[in-house]
């Protein structure tokens, strides 16, 4: 039976969802997020960011980026992960996973604007790798541009001799309510985070992966349904989806798997600094779950698709941790 949705209040929310960065692991972070809202109750404060990509250590509430009903298993031990918008939201997530599954972990992010989240999930994964795992890494780059992506691919593998699995995760979005509002210069801007760099990543890091790696993209449900808001941004999720299946066609000769995720509407800085309070206050409602997910609850897909034991038989797909939404894929 899932409890009555709590107070909206800032206070209460305050108290619920505020959490210590010393402590990798929370008791039962998905608890609140598990309840219903009624049509005419706020499932999160209003909150609103200025400025894209977001900031995480100013949300409220926090993204959950960890729970104590996940149980590592070594499944990543040895290997190398490199994640792209690794200093928050689900790519956050994903590092704090990667590293608890026995990976050593590098990680990108927007200089001066995500400094503070990038040193906060360094402390994550450092306090949760294993012991034969390396420190990890954090580059600060602009991936829309080719040099910058062999740079981060070039120290990756200075650092740590190779690359094992790729997670092409960076992105940014800006709502709209017209085509007549994307200039050219926002549409470059959006193509070029958001899979420009997905090719530029991918084609330096091939170099250095070997047979048994993984590549994984991070698409989206509007890659499927569409969202007349973002527009620019579902092209390039559309576009995403698409580099996957290609890709993946392109490389299962070499014995290199490449997949996809598809999220739905999850609880990440992206949200605020894309929408207005009243929107980010109702995000994910029109799920059928009824809420919005967290990245905790899609981390795991990323290890699936990592794990060649678990996902040897797997190329060409998309996952999706979407809160029930039905996609024709």
């Amino acid at each position: 039976m899932i409890p009555r949705l709590f107070s909206s209040s800032r206070v209460l929310a305050t108290r619920i969802f505020s959490f210590s960065l010393n402590e990798t692991r929370l008791k039962n972070p998905l608890r609140v997020f598990q309840r219903k809202m009624s049509s005419n109750e706020q499932q999160f404060p209003p909150h609103r960011q200025e400025r894209q990509p977001g900031k995480e250590h100013v949300m409220d509430p926090s993204p959950q980026f960890t729970s104590d009903d996940y149980t590592p298993s070594n499944k990543l031990r040895g290997k190398v992960a490199l994640v792209t918008g690794g200093d928050s939201g689900i790519g956050r997530a994903v590092c704090h996973c990667f590293a608890m599954e026995g990976a050593t972990v590098a990680f990108t992010y927007v200089k001066s604007q995500e400094d503070k989240d990038a040193q906060d999930t360094l402390e994550i994964t450092r306090k949760s790798k294993s012991r034969n795992a390396k420190d990890p890494m954090a580059t600060p780059a602009d991936l829309g541009y080719d040099e910058n992506c062999k740079r981060v691919v070039d120290e990756v593998v200075n650092a740590y001799g190779k690359i094992d699995i790729l997670v092409n995760n960076a992105a940014e979005q800006y709502k709209s309510s017209s085509i007549e509002e994307i200039d050219e210069q926002r549409l470059e801007r959006v193509f070029r985070t958001n899979i420009f760099s997905h090719f530029f990543m991918t084609r330096h890091a091939l170099k250095h992966i070997k047979e048994g790696s993984a590549i994984i993209n991070t698409t989206s449900v509007v890659s499927y349904k569409g969202n007349p808001q973002l527009l620019d941004y579902t092209a390039t999720k559309g576009a995403i989806t698409a580099f996957t299946r290609g890709l993946a066609l392109q490389l299962v000769n070499r014995g290199i798997r490449v997949n996809g995720v598809a999220p739905g509407p999850i609880w990440t800085p992206l949200i605020p600094a894309s929408f207005s309070e009243d929107e980010s206050a109702k995000f994910g409602s029109e799920v059928p779950i009824k809420r919005a997910g967290q990245p905790v609850e899609v981390a795991p897909f990323y290890v699936f698709l990592a794990c060649s034991h678990w996902s040897s038989y797997i190329t060409g797909q998309v996952l999706h941790p979407n809160g029930g939404v039905i996609v024709n894929s």
